[in-house]
């Protein structure tokens, strides 16, 4: 195929920068009668408050967000709840006195198999009403969105060439095509751009402004803001709940703003095991984590809004004469509002779509929002073999569109790049979708004395490194108002009276570094296999002790541990008892940072891409995003991904 020569089209289409209009508010959906009974119980309903009943309305908005699998789950138990109603009382739970609501659900939480099923149902329930709760408190004079510290003023986002898919033109052409705006994209993007080649960037997401964010409740922006609103979930013992990311900046709008560089260890494992010689060179890589953290404007977060949150942490740390400290962060300015997964409403976090893409867009790339690419295009016939030729993708409205283009960056995530490689008949190596790692991680709170939600804080802001040699990184987490997602003991007026008294729990969060053994399978729908390896489980149940004697060292009188049998604990010798009678499999686990589906190296039998990113059995095809890692970094990888792509992407240039 001939390198296009053709100009990029410019298609009629509203400023990209233009104001956005106000969200239309979500009509409240009325749940179905069985949910409402159920959220009427496990919230202990009595109508001595509104918010109650409130959090049964906007349930309704939350499941419309899941994916239907999810729907369906917890329709089922609501219904199955309703079913024993009847069977034991002859009414239906919205019918019965909250007494005796209580009484037959705690009659089910008693029953050995069920307390790991109610707390999945939890979990939506209490988003929904911690948020009907933080509007209840602050009362029609507060504010909308935010602490009452957040400032009026919103910053204007830089200027970004954002067009959607319903404003393209059916066939285009370029030099390189983008497939995502994330960590990887971004950085390719702004590597080829700033080279001269014409770029067109495809994101399956749209662009969400700083503006938008700041006058939109955070539990709303979150079914917006992730992939099957925030309901992905790995399949496998047990199953892991593993949240991502799809707007224009991919995940890097909804992570913590952590950055940590990339560890020695793992350089050198990169470089003597998978041989990524070059690529992985320290030298090298440290420039290119250098100017990352210069693009990204990292530096140590300032105390003065760490939150009381994590000034515990640091503070018990001390206290057990570990090692800790302030979190690096891309935030500069940052006014602690918690909110940094659901997109910062002060423009201080600096997400891709604030600090990369921009300079890519100032350097002709353009984005293309709301398009999900089909497959690869390849020309077979070429002399020398197979050569991409772009890319297929469709609209909302279920059209399609072509971009021609000799160079394809594949960087869709880690997730969702192995399935797109098997739509386009490239997914053909045994390592494509193998490889998975994902950081398990798993939370515990501690309940002091004083409130520790009051006044600004960060969403993560500090770690604890002293068994991060062990695999075990604690970080200290303030979840934005209205989604504490940690899984609250109890049912009716325990978990009510916990959910009320929230504020005065410190939540800490451990993550592991673990052996890949994930699978993403599928193509046009992609399936998540995960299967916890028994030596991550043990490390796992470490990494819960150390949680615990952390906050018990910071001064909590009791720590809830998220154990469906054993849900509190008040001391670290009780935890210790409690774990020794656990395993694994009762754990409550989230996952994050997934990696290594089309793993780089040098050996051929068992890398997908070469050392050098470039996909093999086809020319022209570079992966440059999460799923190029080749082992679990161990640590929050944006950096990390970005100095790979950056490397990747300035070889392409060499060769192009």
């Amino acid at each position: 195929m001939t390198r296009p020569t053709a100009p990029l089209p410019h298609p009629t289409a509203p400023h990209p920068n233009a104001p956005l209009p106000s969200p239309v508010p979500r009509p409240r959906r009325r749940p179905g009668r069985s949910l409402r009974g159920l959220t009427a119980a496990l919230l202990a309903d009595d109508r001595t408050a509104d918010w109650p009943s409130a959090a049964g309305e906007r349930l309704a908005g939350v499941l419309a967000a899941l994916p239907v699998p999810a729907q369906a789950g917890l329709r089922a138990a609501a219904a199955a709840a309703d079913g024993y109603a009847l069977l034991r009382t002859g009414s239906r739970l919205d019918r019965l006195h909250p007494d005796t609501r209580e009484a037959l659900l705690a009659g089910l939480a008693a029953r050995p198999a069920l307390p790991p099923v109610l707390d999945l149902v939890k979990l939506p329930v209490l988003l929904a009403a911690g948020t009907e709760l933080m509007l209840h408190r602050r009362g029609p004079t507060g504010p909308s969105v935010g602490p009452a510290t957040a400032p009026p003023a919103v910053p204007a986002d830089p200027p970004l060439d954002c067009v959607p898919s319903a404003a393209w033109p059916d066939r285009s052409t370029a030099d390189a095509v983008v497939v995502g705006s994330g960590a990887g994209g971004a950085i390719a993007a702004r590597t080829l751009a700033g080279a001269g080649l014409r770029v067109i960037v495809l994101e399956e997401g749209r662009h969400h402004t700083t503006a938008e964010f700041a006058r939109r409740l955070p539990l709303d922006r979150f079914t917006d803001l992730y992939r099957d609103g925030g309901a992905t979930v790995l399949l496998g013992r047990p199953p892991v709940l593993l949240p991502t990311g799809r707007a224009v900046g991919g995940t890097t709008v909804v992570n913590s703003g952590t950055c940590y560089r990339t560890p020695d260890r793992v350089l050198e494992r990169w470089r003597s095991r998978h041989g990524l010689i070059d690529l992985a060179d320290p030298a090298a890589f440290a420039a290119d984590l250098d100017e990352v953290e210069r693009t990204l404007r990292v530096a140590v977060q300032p105390v003065d809004v760490l939150g009381r949150n994590g000034l515990l942490a640091l503070a018990g740390a001390e206290r057990l004469g570990w090692a800790a400290g302030p979190l690096r962060r891309n935030a500069p300015g940052c006014r602690g509002s918690t909110q940094c997964v659901v997109g910062c409403p002060a423009g201080a976090k600096q997400s891709v779509q604030l600090s990369v893409l921009p300079d890519a867009c100032a350097a002709g790339a353009r984005i293309v929002t709301s398009a999900r690419v089909l497959r690869v295009l390849t020309d077979p016939d070429r002399p020398g073999g197979p050569r991409a030729a772009g890319i297929a993708a469709r609209r909302p409205d279920g059209s399609r569109f072509e971009v021609l283009a000799p160079l394809v960056v594949v960087a869709a995530g880690a997730l969702e790049s192995p399935a797109l490689l098997r739509r386009s008949g490239l997914g053909g190596h045994p390592g494509t979708g193998r490889n998975l790692a994902v950081h398990p991680a798993t939370s515990l709170a501690g309940r002091f004395a004083e409130p520790v939600a009051a006044g600004p804080a960060v969403l993560q802001s500090a770690g604890i490194e002293e068994l991060h040699g062990q695999g075990v990184l604690i970080e200290a987490t303030a979840p934005p108002p209205g989604l504490g997602s940690f899984v609250l003991p109890g049912v009716g007026r325990e978990l009510r009276a916990e959910l009320e008294a929230a504020d005065r729990l410190a939540t800490f969060g451990a993550m592991i570094a673990d052996r890949p053994r994930g699978r993403v399978l599928g193509g046009r729908r992609t399936l998540l296999r995960y299967d916890l390896d028994p030596a991550d489980g043990r490390t796992l149940l470490r990494a819960v002790e150390a949680t615990g004697r952390l906050l018990f060292a910071a001064g909590a009188e009791e720590v809830l541990t998220g154990l469906p049998r054993h849900p509190r604990v008040r001391s670290t010798a009780e935890l210790r008892e409690v774990l020794a009678r656990t395993g694994p499999d009762a754990l409550h686990l989230s996952a994050f940072h997934p990696s290594g589906t089309v793993a780089l190296g040098a050996d051929p039998a068992t890398a997908p891409a070469d050392a050098w990113g470039r996909l093999r059995g086809v020319h022209g095809v570079l992966v440059a995003d999460a799923s190029g890692l080749p082992s679990c970094p161990g640590v929050n990888p944006q950096l990390t991904i970005m100095a790979l792509a950056l490397g990747i992407a300035r070889e392409a240039v060499r060769r192009f």
